[in-house]
């Protein structure tokens, strides 16, 4: 863009000459009439005109350009120099501690903490003040919590600290302390500073000033607020991302989930592990690792048994994450009180039946994870829920026959529970349908299959558990990948005895 390079780079108008700030003195070269003044424009106010235009457009366009708190500042420091100033600094509000962080920019002095740019102008350096550091500048203090700005003409230069100016800068002759107005709130100030023999601020550079900090203070407030609903989206999320799997004695857990809307990270699948913890009455309690702190689990032979869930619930995308996260927290709940997998899923089924019109289902496998005799014996119980597959050491995949119905649709489900032992070695997948009913292959419209995934988990015979769900994940992403093919959120979690 013409307009971005001009003001951008140097800020050179259109006949070639750099702009000046409104009120820059004209020199005898530049009047009218001038033997010098050839091809140039004859009107110093229409001229000063266009390059307030464009300036402001330049403006516009680059604070618009970034939902960067960071870039924001500098682009404001950046466009500032030498348009307005010698020198530039935006000061931030501060945060709960009273500091504020503040970006400057100098047009001439180099700032020795800072460098050069790739243009060779010096870098824009950074740093933070206090409260009573904002009090040392004249009118910043007024300015960040949003007063009207003091005219530059009250304001005493000689005042400001050595922080405010880089080494080698000599002291300010004229100084501007403007509020950047944000979203009911200041968005911070912005600080203008001339050197000896540069003109003061004048009245129309002053109102030019305060547009410009209008458009830096919007840009900046919307900064602001991206930042605070990226910071809460981000603690949403994470609590709906899957924990860290523990670390258990006889088992070796490895999971993989695949959201189908990858830029919100988060899906309708979801998996957890909830250890075995004794309570004072005898009464077992909750060890899930749903905190986000992966911790050791002994899976006790003769007692409680650690629980692995896996489940799907309808839909996709942030709804169907919360529901999903409503279910784990639920069956940590319940698992206080109860531990028996059948009388979970009946539980489970009351509380999605309680959720008001349009009610959602879920399907889910639970495994109840117990040693015994050097193998690992694996309680599956199944709603609804595409059945866990046993791979042995030889190669061999059998199929559970654990079956079930949905949660959240009849008042009364049927469960179903099966039993497996698995030797050193040996393992059980659990999985969501996202990854058999993913269409995809040579033709884009195939379904990839449980015969598909079998097959593929076939080969995996020998491998450690995290090998074998990445190894499924990568033959599973391949074939969407083949056509670009449509898919679910997709699970897969892998149980393996561990070999002694």
């Amino acid at each position: 863009m013409s307009g971005t390079r001009a003001t951008g780079d140097a800020a050179h108008s259109a006949v070639g000459r750099p702009l000046l700030p409104p009120d820059h003195p004209v020199t005898p070269d530049e009047q009218p009439g001038h033997p010098s003044a050839a091809g140039k424009l004859s009107d110093r106010s229409v001229l000063d005109d266009q390059q307030r235009t464009r300036f402001l457009l330049e403006v516009g366009a680059r604070l618009s350009a970034s939902l960067n708190l960071h870039r924001c500042a500098r682009t404001a420091v950046d466009l500032a120099v030498p348009f307005l100033a010698d020198a530039a600094l935006v000061v931030l509000p501060p945060d709960v501690t009273g500091r504020s962080t503040w970006l400057r920019a100098t047009g001439h002095a180099v700032d020795s903490t800072a460098g050069r740019a790739a243009d060779g102008r010096p870098r824009p350096h950074e740093g933070v003040i206090t409260a009573a550091d904002a009090a040392e500048v004249p009118g910043l203090t007024e300015a960040l919590t949003g007063f009207p700005p003091v005219p530059s003409r009250w304001l005493v230069p000689a005042q400001a600290p050595e922080w405010l100016l880089p080494e080698g800068y000599g002291p300010a002759a004229h100084l501007l302390v403007t509020p950047l107005p944000g979203n009911g709130v200041a968005a911070g100030a912005l600080l203008l500073a001339r050197g000896p023999g540069a003109p003061a601020f004048g009245d129309e550079t002053e109102a030019l000033v305060r547009v410009f900090a209008a458009r830096t203070g919007a840009a900046i407030s919307a900064a602001l607020l991206y930042r605070e609903q990226s910071s809460v989206n981000q603690v949403l999320i994470t609590g709906l991302l899957p924990p860290p799997l523990p670390e258990l004695d006889g088992a070796e857990l490895a999971g993989s989930l695949r959201a189908s809307q990858e830029a919100t990270q988060i899906g309708g699948d979801f998996y957890d592990v909830y250890l075995p913890a004794p309570t004072g009455d005898g009464a077992t309690g909750d060890g899930a690792t749903g905190d986000g702190a992966a911790r050791n689990g002994a899976i006790d032979e003769d007692g409680a048994a650690a629980l692995v869930a896996l489940g799907d619930v309808c839909g996709k995308g942030a709804p169907a994450a919360v529901l999903a996260g409503q279910i784990r927290h639920s069956l940590r709940a319940l698992m206080l009180v109860e531990r028996r997998p059948e009388r979970l899923a009946e539980l489970l089924n009351r509380f999605l039946l309680g959720f008001p019109p349009p009610r959602s289902f879920a399907t889910m496998v639970l495994a109840e994870l117990r040693p015994a005799a050097g193998r690992l014996r694996v309680g599956l119980t199944s709603a609804g829920h595409p059945p866990p597959l046993i791979l042995r050491r030889d190669g061999t995949v059998e199929e559970s026959s654990a079956l079930g119905t949905l949660l959240g649709v009849f008042d009364d489900v049927t469960v179903a529970s099966s039993g497996v032992e698995l030797a050193p070695g040996e393992l059980c997948l659990l999985y969501s349908d996202g990854i058999t009913e993913a269409f995809g292959g040579p033709t884009g419209g195939e379904m990839y299959g449980e015969h598909r995934l079998q097959a593929a988990l076939a080969t995996c015979a020998g491998m450690p558990a995290r090998a074998v769900v990445e190894r499924l994940e990568q033959l599973s992403t391949e074939w969407l990948a083949d056509r670009g093919g449509t898919h679910d959120d997709r699970a897969l979690l892998v149980i393996q005895a561990r070999t002694r």
